[in-house]
C-alpha cells in the first residue's frame, strides 16, 4: 500500500517539476493588487450560507464582528462594540461604536445587530451551519448604542462564535435583499468591499476608504485584492510563476520540495486547526447498511495506516488525530480514548465476523486532496471493501451528505478557527443535519458539554462523548493539516495557525 502512495505522490512531483519555469512572481505589485487563487468556491457569498474556508476568509474581509480576537495573544478586542458584560450566564450586553460606515453608506447601529442576529438564528433562515447561531435567542436594543443577546442556554464559547463566524450586517438592506441579493451585492463594515463577483468563477475586492480607524485590524494597504478559483493545482503553481497570481495555499509537500528552489517565491508552511476524517453513516437511512455494524466501522478505522498518510501526503506538521476534534480545542482529549492501530489482518476479522468475509461495496465521496482519497480507496480494497470514488464540489458532498446518500465522506473541518470543541464534535454529533450518527446519549453529553459554567464538567462531559464516538468508530479521523503557501517573494504576508489569510495586513515590500 505504502509503494501505491509513494507511486502517486511521484507522479505529482514529475507533474510539478515540469511547470518549474523561469518567469516573474509579481502579479499585483505594480498596480498594488493581490491575485490568489484556491481550488474552492463558496456557494454562496453570504457568510451565513457558505461554509468553505474560502467563503470564511471573504466574510472576514468584508464584514465585521462585534468583537476581534487577537490571534497572536488569544485576547478578546473591541470592534464593532466597544464593551461587553455578562450579566448573567445566558445574557450579554454590548455598547456598540459610533460612526462606523457600511460599504453602502449606511450607518452603523444597534438595529443592524439586532435585525441580522435575529435573522440568522431562526431555523427558518437555513443558515448552512447551524451550530454557529443556534446559541442564540434574540437580540434586543437596548438604547441608540447598545445591544443585549439573549442566550437559549449557558454557553461559555459565545464570545469565540461572536469573534468568528457571527458577523454584522446592514439591517436595512439585509431585510431588503435577503440572503440571495447580500451574495449577489455584498455589503459589508470591513476593510474591503465587493466590486465585482463571478459565482464559480472570481470575486474582486476594493479597499474601503472609509474603514473605521479604530478597528483593531490593520488599515488594509493594499488596493485590490481578486480571487479566484483555479481547481486544477498545477494550474495555479504554473500562473504562480508565469506571475498570473501572487498567492496559493495547500500546495502538497512534495510540490512545495520544489518551489523552495524558485527565487521569486516564498514558501511557507506550519499545523493549523484542520482536520481530516472520514465520517460513516450508520443510521436507518444508510446507503451502505454493513456501516450500521460497529465491527465493520472498527475494521475500516483499523485499514487504513494513517501514518503513513499523513507523512507521504501532508508532510511535516501533519500528525495522527483519535478524536473527532483538533487538540487545541478547549475540551478536546484524546486521553484514554481508542485508538485504532493499522491491522489489515485484524480489519479482515472482523468483516468477518459481522458476516462480509468477501467485504462489500460502497461509495466513497470526497471534493479535495483526490490522490489521498484514493490512497484511502487502495486501503479499504486490501481488506475487500470495494470503494467507488464520487469526487465532486463540496457544496454538493454536503447535501447529498445530508439526504444520507452518502455513506463514507472523506471531508475537512477547521471549525471556523473556534478553538473550542463545540465548534467541532458538537457540529457532527448533536443531531444537526450533519449528524450521520443519532447517538442521543453522545448528544446530550455534549449538550451539557457546551452549556456549563463549569469548566471542570464542560471537560468531563466531552471527554465522556469523545471516548464514545472513538469506541464505537462513529468517525474514522486522520490527521491535522499543515498548510503550505507559496506566494510572490516581494509580498509581505504573516501566515497563522487558524487558517485565516489575513490580506488587510498584507503588503508589497
Amino acid at each position: 500500500m505504502i509503494r501505491g502512495i509513494r507511486q502517486t505522490v511521484a507522479a505529482t512531483a514529475l507533474v510539478a517539476l515540469g511547470l518549474l519555469a523561469p518567469g516573474s512572481a509579481d502579479a499585483g505589485k505594480a498596480d498594488n493588487s493581490l491575485v490568489f487563487a484556491s481550488d474552492l468556491v463558496p456557494e454562496s457569498i453570504d457568510a451565513y450560507f457558505n461554509n468553505v474556508r474560502e467563503g470564511v476568509i471573504i466574510a472576514h474581509h468584508v464584514w465585521s464582528h462585534l468583537i476581534h480576537r487577537d490571534p497572536r495573544t488569544g485576547q478578546y478586542q473591541p470592534e464593532l462594540a466597544t464593551s461587553w458584560a455578562w450579566t448573567d450566564p445566558k445574557t450579554l450586553d454590548f455598547e456598540l461604536r459610533t460612526g462606523v460606515k457600511f460599504h453602502n453608506g449606511d450607518i452603523f447601529g444597534p438595529d443592524d445587530v439586532v435585525y441580522t442576529l435575529n435573522f440568522v438564528s431562526k431555523p427558518e433562515a437555513g443558515v448552512i451551519t447551524q451550530q454557529n447561531v443556534n446559541w442564540i435567542e434574540s437580540a434586543e436594543k437596548l438604547s441608540d448604542t447598545k445591544v443585549r443577546i439573549h442566550l437559549k442556554a449557558p454557553f461559555p464559547a459565545a464570545l469565540e462564535y461572536l469573534a468568528g463566524p457571527v458577523v454584522i450586517y446592514p439591517g436595512a438592506y439585509y431585510k431588503q435583499v435577503g440572503p440571495k441579493g447580500m451574495s449577489d451585492h455584498p455589503v459589508g463594515s470591513g476593510p474591503y468591499k465587493v466590486t465585482a463577483y463571478e459565482p464559480g468563477k472570481r470575486v474582486v475586492m476594493e479597499r474601503f476608504k472609509d474603514y473605521f480607524k479604530e478597528s483593531p485590524l490593520a488599515q488594509p494597504t493594499i488596493e485590490k485584492l481578486e480571487f479566484r478559483l483555479i481547481p486544477d493545482q498545477d494550474t495555479q503553481i504554473a500562473e504562480l510563476l508565469s506571475g498570473g497570481i501572487d498567492w496559493i495555499w495547500r500546495v502538497t509537500p512534495d510540490q512545495a520540495k520544489q518551489l523552495v528552489a524558485v527565487p521569486t517565491l516564498a514558501v511557507v508552511s506550519g499545523e493549523t486547526m484542520r482536520i481530516g476524517y472520514l465520517q460513516l453513516d450508520q443510521t436507518e437511512k444508510t446507503a451502505t447498511p454493513a456501516l450500521r455494524d460497529v465491527r465493520v466501522r472498527r475494521a475500516l478505522n483499523m485499514s487504513i495506516d494513517r501514518e503513513a498518510i499523513a507523512r507521504v501526503f501532508l508532510g511535516e506538521g501533519s500528525r495522527v488525530i483519535d478524536a473527532a476534534c483538533f487538540p487545541t480545542q478547549f475540551g478536546c482529549t484524546d486521553e484514554g480514548i481508542t485508538h485504532y492501530p493499522y491491522d489489515p489482518k485484524q480489519a479482515k476479522a472482523l468483516l468477518a465476523e459481522a458476516g462480509f468475509p468477501n467485504g462489500f461495496e460502497t461509495d466513497l465521496y470526497a471534493y479535495r486532496d483526490r490522490p489521498l482519497a484514493e490512497a484511502v480507496i487502495g486501503y479499504f480494497r486490501a481488506i475487500g471493501v470495494k470503494a467507488s470514488l464520487q469526487f465532486q464540489q463540496y457544496a454538493a458532498n454536503r447535501d447529498a451528505a445530508r439526504a444520507h446518500k452518502v455513506p463514507v465522506w472523506y471531508s475537512t473541518w477547521g471549525s471556523f478557527s473556534i478553538n473550542d470543541a463545540s465548534a467541532s464534535v458538537s457540529t457532527f454529533f448533536t443531531f444537526s443535519a450533519d449528524d450521520l450518527t443519532l447517538d442521543p446519549t453522545v448528544r446530550d453529553w455534549l449538550k451539557t458539554a457546551d452549556t456549563s459554567v463549569d469548566p471542570a464538567v464542560r471537560k468531563e462531559n466531552y471527554k465522556t462523548a469523545l471516548d464514545r464516538i472513538s469506541d464505537q468508530a462513529y468517525w474514522i479521523p486522520l490527521s491535522s493539516f499543515p498548510l503550505v503557501y507559496a506566494y510572490a517573494k516581494d509580498l509581505a504576508f504573516t501566515p497563522y495557525t487558524d487558517e485565516l489569510p489575513r490580506f488587510w495586513e498584507a503588503k508589497w515590500k
